[in-house]
């Protein structure tokens, strides 16, 4: 695996996310035990937008070979992920189905993922100055 991979494969997991939150708004939430109204629907577009956001990044990000350029993206999908992961400890704590601490634990080893490849086995090569 390398980073190349890691964002395309994390394209492909957002883009279905964000087509199933408009497919079917109440799929992933239900999982969670979260019945949404239609009328609320509204909340799991927008985070569908996101969803769609983040695989456009990343397939395209997959592309480049910019050592900077890879390093802001897997710094915006840590972000990402970091915050989400964070906000779903709280909702957890405010009474959210125990299933959420399962997509907790899959959003820490994404973070892992996007420290290693896009820092570690992404160095920014050092510039000479002429």
């Amino acid at each position: 695996m390398n980073l190349r991979i890691l964002l395309v494969i994390h394209s492909m997991i957002t883009l279905a996310a964000g087509i199933v939150l408009v497919v079917t708004p109440n799929l992933i939430p239900g999982v969670m035990g979260v019945n949404i109204d239609k009328s609320a629907y509204i909340i799991c577009y927008l985070l569908a937008g996101s969803e769609f956001g983040f695989a456009f990044l990343s397939f395209y990000g997959s592309k480049l070979s910019d050592p900077k350029a890879l390093r802001v993206i897997s710094l915006a999908c840590i972000v990402f992920h970091g915050s989400t992961g964070v906000l779903e400890i709280y909702s957890y704590f405010q009474g959210l189905n125990a299933a959420i601490l399962g997509n907790v634990v899959l959003r820490v080893v994404v973070i892992i993922l996007f420290i290693y490849y896009g820092f570690y086995k992404t160095p920014l090569k050092p510039v000479s100055e002429g």
